[in-house]
């Protein structure tokens, strides 16, 4: 869904709100007892998405502020209670700068378009000593969700993120925040005398069946921030038979750091590719530094990275697929998370966010997923996405990793394995970015499932081998 369309339909059922709410009375009030009991009665509290307005209501904080980006549901909320300030904002559009002590985001994430920007805008209200509660439902209550859903004891949602709280914790970490406490409540989110109190008191606090809780909650706060040096930043971007995807690549690349500069390895294209680049670099001489290399014929995706990274004079290397399935609006993020010392290798993942629906076929889903799994285990660093191609690292550490290359060996068609192994070699810290992963528009899949699944595989056996037995 559009951000227009989330709005509209929000806006569509706040007079219902409420309505659904008294439905399900115990699991809100639930929430409002755990927000009493972290949030102090003397505070100044702002919550996200507030609907109407509940939550600040009941909690009746010294300063209170509401917002959401449905009019409809500020102005049902400004009724109710016309004591507190409700306004209506976007998280991921921020224009409120007031500063405060607690930040609430109850069930919001799974509405959220951008995570990642809505916990950059986040910093707009939080200072040192602001506590940030979020509070989500744990995926694996989805089938029981839809099953509600069509039974009409809960309100439908037509979209949902579904993030573990190690998606969160990584999203905060990666725009200056960390978590001071998590865990899960309510196990039981129906209210029936005594037996609900029994679950939920009790039971729901023993080992492993806590996991199994409706809601995961986050309190989170702001690191200590540090000096932020500015980088220069090459991006290279491999294409082949890539021409209707090559203006949005230069187009929609912004620019990153002190300098950027794009990077086209052509690898012998025949629908006029290079003729486009050559456009490009005409039309946008003295405004964006774009270079040119020709790669020669059947060297593959690898061998093209290498001869743009040996080209390369940005301090930050990012790499940039030309099929353009991963928005090159998002190479910001990859660029701030070196930038701020969120991490040393910035690895993209499709498999947070729900993704268009042809974006990725199922069984290379599924293989992401079981590969995810595998190389978890090998590197000893969290990866739910090895074949992303968009990523980035020093150019300092690229060319340790190349000095090195030996020690795994140069068999990597793809270019991804040799930088994922290197990095973990040398240690470095690798942080994920969740991306969302589009329909490829323009041109064909380059992947070749069968064939390259049996690469992976060796090159799994090649990692357990150099780095588990070892």
């Amino acid at each position: 869904m559009t951000k227009e369309e989330k709005i509209a339909y929000f806006d569509s059922i706040a007079k219902k709100r409420d309505v659904w709410k008294k439905k399900n009375s115990y699991y809100y009030s639930e929430l409002e007892r755990f927000l009493r009991f972290v949030i102090p009665p003397e505070a100044s509290v702002l919550e996200i998405g507030c609907g109407t307005g509940d939550f600040i209501g009941h909690i009746k904080p010294r300063r209170g502020v509401g917002m959401d980006f449905s009019k409809g549901m500020i102005e049902i909320a400004k009724e109710k209670y016309p004591e507190y300030t409700f306004l209506v904002d976007d998280i991921e559009d921020l224009h409120l700068s007031e500063k405060f002590d607690y930040v609430i985001m109850s069930d919001l994430v799974g509405h959220l378009t951008d995570v990642w920007q809505a916990f950059r805008c986040l910093q707009r209200v939080t200072k040192e000593e602001t506590r940030v509660v979020i509070t989500q439902f744990n995926y694996l209550w989805e089938p029981l969700f839809r099953l509600g859903e069509k039974m009409k004891l809960k309100m439908p949602q037509h979209y949902q993120n579904w993030l573990s709280s190690e998606d969160i914790e990584n999203l905060l970490n990666l725009n200056g925040y960390e978590v001071v406490q998590k865990g899960m409540r309510l196990f039981f989110p129906k209210k029936i005398p005594l037996f609900s109190d029994l679950l939920n008191r009790f039971v729901a606090k023993l080992p492993i069946v806590k996991n199994l809780c409706m809601v995961e909650y986050i309190v989170a706060k702001e690191k200590p921030k540090g000096e932020i040096k500015e980088y220069s930043c090459s991006v290279i971007i491999p294409c082949k038979d890539e021409v209707g995807n090559i203006e949005g690549c230069v187009e929609r690349t912004e620019d990153m750091g002190s300098h950027t500069e794009l990077i086209f390895i052509d690898g012998n294209s025949t629908d006029g590719t290079v003729e486009k680049i050559e456009e490009m670099i005409k039309k946008h001489k003295g405004k964006k530094d774009i270079k040119l290399i020709h790669q020669g014929k059947g060297k593959g995706k690898g061998d093209a990275m290498k001869k743009g990274f040996a080209e390369a004079k940005g301090d930050i290397l990012i790499i940039l697929d030309a099929d353009l399935t991963v928005p090159p609006e998002d190479l910001p993020k990859f660029y701030l998370a070196i930038a701020e010392g969120r991490g040393e290798f910035i690895n993209g993942t499709r498999l947070v966010y729900p993704m268009e629906k042809q974006a990725m076929r199922t069984l290379n889903l599924i293989a992401n997923k079981i590969f995810g799994i595998i190389f978890t285990w090998l590197l000893e660093q969290r990866i739910k996405d090895t074949l992303c191609g968009t990523k980035a690292l020093f150019r300092r550490d690229y060319e340790r990793i190349a000095q090195n290359r030996s020690f795994f060996g140069d068999f990597d068609p793809f270019g991804d394995f040799d930088i994922l192994f290197g990095s973990s070699k040398l240690n470095l810290k690798i942080v994920e970015i969740p991306i969302r992963y589009r329909e490829r528009t323009y041109g064909d899949i380059k992947i070749q499932r069968f064939k390259h699944g049996l690469l992976l595989l060796k090159m799994t056996f090649v990692a357990f081998r150099r780095l588990k037995l070892n």
